[in-house]
């Protein structure tokens, strides 16, 4: 039922959104998250990859397989803001990552998930903007004082 309802909706990720993208193998960052849906508003524990500029979703860690497809793909260069949204959800953990167009809601397992989520996404963000280009880019690490 939950297959039909996602064809019907058109909610499965276009393979356009995730091409090249080795997400079966070295994420940057993975492991479960509870995300709300985007049009029916319930809770639901999914397995998190994020890899090369996108965060993929998968019902269980067993479907990160380089034959499956992602339930859900977002681009973190369109994405604006990730900060914590304990308040508003009201669920501890919480977290929201805003693009101009909407806002997704995440509850992680404990305060330390959330955080390192939060600053793995943001780092994301930052490297995947396409408002800093590489000539812009300052490595202060290694400038001489």
């Amino acid at each position: 039922m939950e297959n039909l309802w996602r064809a019907a909706t058109r909610q499965d990720p276009n393979p356009e959104d995730y091409e090249g993208v080795d997400f079966w193998t070295n994420p940057e960052r993975a492991g479960w998250l509870t995300k709300q849906g985007d049009y029916i508003k319930t809770w639901r524990r999914r397995w998190f990859v994020l890899k090369r500029g996108k965060l993929l979703w998968f019902k269980d860690p067993g479907s990160v397989i380089r034959t499956s497809a992602p339930r859900g793909v977002v681009s973190v260069d369109l994405c604006l803001t990730v900060k914590g949204a304990e308040d508003i959800v009201k669920k501890a953990f919480a977290f929201e990552l805003s693009t101009r167009d909407s806002t997704m809601y995440f509850v992680a397992d404990t305060g330390k998930d959330r955080e390192d989520w939060i600053n793995s996404i943001g780092r994301s963000i930052v490297q995947h903007s396409r408002s800093v280009t590489d000539s812009e880019v300052v490595d202060y690490d290694s400038k001489t004082r």
